[in-house]
């Protein structure tokens, strides 16, 4: 392999990652329609509680957390 090849292949992987990013700026005065509760992950948040509390209940685990659990289900 030579050098330039090489080169240019570290520079269109370097392209590819760049390009693949998905940052954008938002200016302050946009930052009100992204707090919107519709914009959130879980817009509603006792669904969202109730969701959780059946899987910590199923999998005995916390979500996100370290909840410990033997698996045996009677939690």
């Amino acid at each position: 392999m030579t050098r330039s090849f090489r080169f240019a292949v570290i520079a269109a992987l370097t392209a590819c990652t760049l390009a693949s990013t998905g940052c954008a700026v938002v200016k302050p005065w946009e930052r009100d329609l992204l707090a919107r509760r519709d914009m959130s992950f879980e817009p509603d948040g006792l669904e969202a509680k109730r969701e959780a509390h059946i899987y910590w209940s199923k999998e005995a685990t916390m979500p996100g957390g370290s909840g410990g659990g033997g698996g045996c289900g009677c939690n």
